[in-house]
């Protein structure tokens, strides 16, 4: 990773994060995800959209060092034991509220940090842990329309030294998770899962229209870990740009784990193997992958 910020404007990006085992393996989306912190230039800071934060209202994280927080339960305890320490940016939260006004945001002081759908991929992408992270929640309570436009309005801070990266996964239904099926989607998530590519590098300010896919229901039964690809979406708009694929593949028949960049295109040689498997008796539900 370049040690100064030198391009105008940063990159941004959407990973699918899947399951937090992923933190503590090395596969072809972990290298993928190392080989584009390594080709972005040293950002100021780096806001993450989580699908984990996904709460009433619209906030960032503005304590000056966040915790790591272990969203989940049943993993092994090596899970548990991984820290990521970066700092936070306070004032970067007022910086966000006057880049999106008249959108209200709030400032969260104490009760969020750095949750597992952040850290499991910065892990691998920023392993020093030594650039400022600050996270913006997801509004439960707002229609998609609303995240694509917040994710247009934080355009401005890609030319402030601000990589922007969205972290979920385009088909996710854990109550189809078949966990023999490490490196495999079924038909129904491959068909959504192309439909989305296709959306994102054609029309991306249309994602908000996926809903109307015959098989949205099935990929994506809850919004939580698809409203981030909505703020990559937003960013593809306002630049005018076309995302691309970063890395692509499925995991459990039920999970996409593409990932997508904007504004930089990075590749390299990939490990084969797919997604990290599933411990036994971990219950796959909407808190834990």
């Amino acid at each position: 990773m370049s040690e100064q910020n030198t391009q105008t404007v940063l990159p941004a990006a959407f990973f699918g994060h899947g399951n937090p085992m992923n933190a503590l393996e090395v596969n072809r989306y972990t290298a993928a995800w190392r080989e584009f912190g390594r080709s972005v230039p040293r950002p100021r800071a780096i806001l993450v959209v989580s699908a984990h934060w996904y709460i009433g209202a619209t906030a960032v994280t503005a304590m000056p060092r966040p915790r790591t927080i272990h969203d989940f339960y049943g993993f092994p305890q090596q899970l548990f034991d991984v820290r990521y320490p970066a700092p936070g940016l306070p004032e970067l939260a007022e910086e966000i509220s006057d880049v999106v006004h008249p959108t209200w945001v709030g400032a969260d002081l104490d009760s969020w940090g750095i949750d597992h759908g952040t850290w499991s991929v910065l892990t691998h992408a920023f392993p020093d842990a030594d650039i400022p992270v600050v996270q913006l929640s997801i509004n439960a309570f707002k229609p998609f329309d609303y995240h694509l436009d917040l994710g247009a309005r934080l355009a401005p801070l890609r030319e402030r030294g601000v990589l922007v990266v969205a972290s979920g996964n385009v088909v996710h239904n854990l109550g189809g998770v078949d966990p023999r099926l490490t490196d495999e989607g079924f038909d129904w998530a491959r068909r959504f899962d192309d439909a989305a590519r296709e959306t994102v590098q054609d029309a991306p300010t249309e994602v908000a229209r996926l809903d109307g896919h015959r098989d949205f229901d099935l990929a994506v039964p809850t919004p939580d870990h698809f409203i981030p690809l909505l703020y990559l979406a937003g960013l593809a708009g306002a630049a005018g740009d076309r995302p691309d694929v970063l890395v692509d593949g499925y995991a459990y028949g039920s999970l996409s784990m593409t990932a997508y960049t904007l504004g930089l295109r990075c590749g390299g040689e990939q490990p084969p193997g797919g997604a990290a498997a599933l411990p036994g008796g971990v219950p796959p539900d909407s808190a834990n992958i």
